[in-house]
């Protein structure tokens, strides 16, 4: 899209912080006010409509995206924000296995059980690994556990979730991103293992490397937005 203003900046406002574009506030695509929860993402998003050129790429706002997000589609539906983000939960890449003696096995063992264990840890969760590709549903204690952790989240760390859950087709791997001094790309690589696994084996193919390399700039991206939400 054409640039069509100079300068973008931050002022306090409702209890939050706004970007203004040449002195006017932002609102979302929905047409709400675009209030943020800390001074430091809403400068990290007047970075990101500051930067340079007379064009700006449409899909370059990556936290404008989420944000607006957040205030227009999860802030009104909390309950359907979460009951998505646990069907992939229910559906947890971590916890379908190739078979035992497959080589492919072991190195899922060596990513994902401590991304489990930890899960297990620091929430509470017990989440069930079997073998193959067969749905199998996971515990309901686990499952009633997981809504007690995301219930208390703000809308915008929702935001954020409902991006790397279904980019990492894990919310085990999603509720890790959020940990302060997590590493996206380890984490993005360990839920995309068995893809990295085959290309390891017989070579990348061009669009299959670009097409990774855009996701996982968009779960770091929604990785280092929870990081600012949350302080």
């Amino acid at each position: 899209m054409k640039r069509f203003w100079i300068t973008a900046g931050v002022e306090p406002a409702d209890g939050g912080w706004r970007v203004t574009l040449d002195g006017k506030p932002i609102r979302t695509q929905g047409g709400n006010a675009q209030v943020l929860p800390n001074r430091a993402l809403a400068e990290a998003m007047a970075e990101e409509w500051g930067r340079p050129g007379e064009k700006v790429a449409p899909d370059g706002f990556a936290w404008r995206d989420l944000a607006d997000f957040a205030i227009d589609r999860v802030r009104p539906d909390r309950e359907g924000t979460i009951a998505t983000l646990l069907r992939y939960a229910e559906t947890d890449t971590l916890c379908y296995r190739a078979d035992p003696e497959d080589a492919l096995y072991r190195r899922q063992l060596d990513l994902w059980e401590p991304l489990l264990a930890n899960l297990e840890a620091r929430h509470g969760v017990k989440l069930k690994p079997v073998s193959g590709v067969v749905h199998r549903p996971q515990p309901e204690a686990a499952m009633a556990r997981l809504r007690e952790v995301l219930a208390p989240l703000d809308d915008f760390t929702l935001a954020a979730l409902h991006t790397l859950a279904p980019l990492a087709a894990s919310l085990t791997v999603a509720l890790a991103a959020l940990e302060p001094g997590a590493d996206p790309a380890a984490l993005y690589a360990a839920a995309n293992c068995e893809q990295d696994w085959q290309a390891a084996l017989w070579g990348w193919e061009q669009e299959a490397e670009r097409n990774r390399a855009a996701k996982l700039a968009a779960f770091e991206a929604a990785a280092r937005f929870a990081g600012l939400v949350r302080g």
